[in-house]
């Protein structure tokens, strides 16, 4: 069994919007922040936005602010990314992840500090 599972990929047009839900197992003792990632084919894993589970702090890459908003739901233990306005240079495997302890704001953008990971769902913009 998969500790997230992600959903709400699919195919849209560039301008359109669409959001991706994650849903974190309770077999994940610890959750400091969970991140959203996406991977284009051929490319390196970049970061999106991540959202602190307690407090709700959001920070989002410049690729995507204004545009996307991540949000969560400790009750449902359900993380959102909603996207709007986007973009044929949005298409990728999008990734939820979880930091399960406190790390410095600047961390929470690199992958490599995510220690549990989706397998992923798939967006693709077409112009």
């Amino acid at each position: 069994q998969e500790l997230l599972v992600e959903s709400g990929g699919g195919l849209v047009q560039a301008g359109g919007s669409l959001t991706l839900s994650c849903v974190v197992s309770r077999s994940i003792a610890r959750n400091f922040a969970m991140g959203w990632f996406r991977q284009a084919h051929g490319k390196e894993r970049e970061f999106v936005a991540t959202v602190t589970w307690v407090i709700g702090s959001t920070i989002s890459d410049d690729s995507v602010k204004g545009r996307f908003t991540i949000s969560r739901d400790i009750a449902k233990n359900t993380v959102y990314l909603q996207m709007s306005d986007l973009k044929p240079e949005d298409t990728a495997i999008y990734y939820c992840a979880v930091v399960a302890d406190w790390t410095f704001d600047e961390r929470l953008k690199q992958a490599r500090y995510y220690n549990y990971w989706g397998q992923g769902t798939q967006v693709t913009v077409s112009s």
